[in-house]
């Protein structure tokens, strides 16, 4: 008895192509699925969050976090442009970055170069200068955050805007990864 095996034939070129293009399809879909719901990459254009970030900079933006909690005083959040900077000519997509200074119900001030928290005293070891400027206590409403860049003097951020609408939030920036010297995790 003899029996004999056959070898498969080889998958055909349309075979081939189709499988390639399946692969190429579903790489796209996954790559637009993390995006849109997990992560996304930004570019930092200007000096607005100097010391930490600086123009130039690429950052890992993860969007998980505020699906289970509010923004955090402390967090850099990335957001779309708030209603008085549209008003200005900024774009409705545009994104910007700020940290977050004060949430909803907090009292926030800034005099004699401090910025000023429910009465007290913010400590914030990143900005790169205490602010130069003056600004009389604003209670931040409902559903907003007041943010300001850490490089105080030099950032277009809530104590000239005024609050940002928490629905504008992208998601909160965790990690820089270009250029090399500068990576690291974002506290």
């Amino acid at each position: 008895m003899s029996s004999s095996i056959t070898e498969p034939s080889p998958p055909s070129r349309w075979q081939s192509l189709k499988a390639n293009i399946l692969i190429i399809v579903m790489a796209v879909l996954l790559t637009l699925l993390v995006r849109f719901f997990v992560a996304e990459s930004r570019f930092i254009p200007s000096e607005s969050m100097e010391p930490t970030l600086w123009p130039g900079d690429r950052i890992v933006v993860e969007k998980i976090t505020y699906r289970h909690r509010p923004p955090q005083i402390g967090d850099i959040v990335v957001f779309y442009t708030p209603p008085l900077l549209q008003t200005m000519g900024y774009s409705r997509d545009q994104a910007l970055i700020k940290r977050v200074i004060a949430t909803a119900g907090d009292t926030v001030a800034v005099e004699n170069g401090q910025v000023w928290v429910n009465h007290q005293p913010l400590q914030e070891p990143y900005i790169a200068e205490p602010p130069v400027y003056t600004m009389p206590p604003l209670t931040v409403p409902a559903n907003t955050l007041f943010v300001m860049g850490d490089n105080r003097n030099h950032s277009n951020d809530s104590h000239i805007w005024g609050v940002l609408p928490v629905e504008n939030v992208i998601g909160r920036a965790i990690a820089c990864y270009w250029p090399f010297k500068h990576a690291g995790v974002l506290s």
